[in-house]
């Protein structure tokens, strides 16, 4: 660690080598490997997935609390600033192309193999040889109806109030930010409550969403192409609300006892890049999963 310990306009704060990201990684690796034994049939809820849950809980909380006291202890200067300025563009450029492949094979299968293997401009006719009669309509649980016939889900139904509530919640996230910035903190932190409760009632309606799905409708993972893209798609993107909402309310938390100030805010800016970009992330989907 830096022997300096002012966040002076000349200096650069290098933290002290940690074993917190390797543990991390352990933990997603657990919870990982945990959710494949459930997708591909095993136990329930296997000890694996619960221990990955709480190794990964208990050092994102603890990687948080060392940044935590590092910014508040003035160890960060301009420099640190800009640094975690790039950093987290770059990431949520990887997530944009995270995302970007899953739509493109969303459009792969809709757009170019459903077509091919109903023999649309073949003239060949290998569909003959592989899938006599197959149609290219979608939605498609593929040429076998893998996993049954199945019902999809209304656009204008479940998913249309979780888009109003994303939406709802990066208004309240601006309003929250410009309350920062004018030094209004109540009604900052009011503002951020707010956005973090309506991230969880998006998280609760997905969850009834997938209920509905499996027990009503047999649309699963195991319906095709159409069952694999959709939960892909869907499943991920909760998984990133479930992040920001875990990151939103440590932002409020630290709201609320009095961390940032009108011109020192990084953490909270970062956080409002990722929110966004969950929200433009989730448009994408509504239109191209639900709508069309």
């Amino acid at each position: 660690m830096s022997s300096n310990t002012a966040s002076s306009e000349d200096q650069y704060f290098v933290p002290a080598p940690s074993a917190l990201p390797f543990a991390l990684t352990v933990g997603l690796t657990l919870f990982v490997i945990g959710l494949i034994q459930v997708m591909e049939g095993g136990a329930t809820m296997p000890p694996t997935l619960f221990l990955g849950i709480a190794i990964s809980t208990v050092f994102i909380f603890w990687w948080f609390w060392k940044i935590i006291a590092e910014s508040e202890g003035g160890l960060y200067g301009p420099k640190v600033d800009m640094t975690y300025r790039w950093a987290m563009g770059w990431f949520i450029f990887s997530e944009v192309m995270f995302f970007a492949a899953f739509f493109g094979a969303l459009y792969y299968a809709r757009a170019l193999a459903l077509p091919w293997l109903s023999g649309e401009g073949n003239n060949l006719s290998t569909n003959l040889f592989l899938w006599e009669g197959f149609e290219a309509a979608w939605p498609s649980n593929g040429p076998a109806e893998l996993g049954g016939r199945f019902a999809t889900i209304p656009a204008w139904d479940i998913p249309f109030v979780n888009t109003l509530i994303l939406l709802t919640s990066g208004v309240t996230l601006t309003v929250a930010h410009h309350a920062l910035k004018e030094n209004h903190r109540l009604k900052c932190i009011l503002a951020m409550w707010a956005t973090v409760a309506l991230g969880g009632i998006f998280l609760f309606f997905q969850v009834e969403e997938y209920l509905h799905a499996y027990q009503d409708l047999n649309l699963t993972l195991e319906s095709g192409i159409y069952g694999a893209t959709f939960f892909m798609l869907t499943g991920f993107h909760g998984v990133h609300v479930t992040l920001g909402t875990l990151m939103l309310l440590v932002i409020t938390l630290r709201l609320m006892k009095g961390h940032f100030t009108a011109d020192r805010h990084f953490g909270f800016e970062g956080v409002a890049w990722y929110w966004h970009f969950v929200d433009v992330v989730w448009l994408g989907l509504f239109v191209f999963v639900y709508v069309v």
